[in-house]
């Protein structure tokens, strides 16, 4: 698509949350076909490869970069709300993001070349659910809550459960993402964010890692994890995170790491990459977290 084409959309700019929502609830009731766009980085690229649309029936294209609501990033003492028009670049920009949650701005360093970053938002990641998306892949380690909003008020879903199937999701179409919420790890929480792809930034990842465990007295007391592009959605892979959750973590071998994973996931063949070799790099990135782990615990 380019902007002549983009230019056929009927296209408005709600001046608030309130009207969003209003517009929203009056077009689902209709069935009438709505986008909201912020950075525009998916759905364009979406709509260049899609097949070409009737112009009496191109669905209306609502811009939301611009509410306040949705493009604050608010970080207390412990949890943080990034709005979801916040763009990469300004996440991984944030200090108090940076030095505290090291997995979510490594993960936007990485997201795409810079032009990218400067337009490409997290609500757009999690609306788009592509099971290849960082960010999501970030957000389930936070356990992230994704917070919908509507003319009847606000509701959570946690990003555990928000990805239903392939590109699909529980928003519902007279809802909006505003936000998404977690609490920061404690001091001392341990985090990593791997990506692996043909080109460092540029390409789709063929796998995405992101870990964070908290512990106390030699122990994980908190496990959250997100891999990206080895199951029709993100996967939480809550065996690996039982694991991370061992009374005895220097007990945990590694064929029950490398059996933890492969019962997580279920990789593909496409374009990009093989199963054999997702479920290969996956294992490897699971266990390379877990010796850092160990190293970290002191066990």
């Amino acid at each position: 698509m380019n902007p002549a084409e983009l230019a056929l959309h009927p296209f408005e700019r709600p001046a608030s949350l309130a009207e969003l929502c209003r517009t929203l609830s009056t077009r689902a009731v209709r069935k009438e076909k709505t986008v909201l766009l912020a950075g525009g980085t998916d759905w364009i690229v979406e709509r260049r490869l899609a097949p070409l649309e009737s112009p009496d029936d191109l669905p209306l294209v609502l811009d939301v970069s611009r509410l306040p609501e949705m493009r604050t990033i608010h970080v207390a003492k412990e949890h943080a709300a990034i709005g979801a028009a916040a763009t990469f670049l300004e996440i991984k920009s944030h200090p108090v993001l940076s030095r505290r949650v090291p997995v979510l701005t490594a993960m936007a360093r990485e997201v795409g070349a810079v032009q990218i970053q400067a337009r490409g938002t997290l609500g757009g990641n999690l609306a788009t659910a592509s099971p290849a998306a960082d960010g999501a892949a970030a957000l389930m380690a936070l356990d992230a809550d994704v917070v919908l909003a509507s003319v009847t008020g606000e509701r959570r879903v946690p990003l555990t459960q928000f990805f239903t199937g392939y590109r699909a999701t529980r928003r519902a179409e007279n809802e909006a993402i505003v936000r998404v919420e977690f609490a920061l790890p404690g001091t001392g929480a341990h985090q990593m964010w791997r990506k692996v792809g043909t080109r460092a930034a540029q390409a789709i990842s063929k796998v995405a890692f992101a870990a964070v465990v908290e512990f106390e007295h030699g122990r994980g007391v908190r496990a959250g994890f997100g891999m990206a592009s080895v199951a029709p959605v993100t996967a939480s892979l809550p065996t690996v995170r039982a694991l991370a959750l061992a009374p005895i973590l220097a007990s945990v071998s590694e064929e029950e790491l490398e059996a933890a994973t492969r019962r997580d996931i279920t990789p593909i063949d496409d374009l990009r990459s093989t199963a054999a070799y997702r479920a290969h790099v996956a294992v490897a990135l699971v266990k390379c977290f877990f010796r850092s782990l160990r190293t970290a615990i002191g066990s």
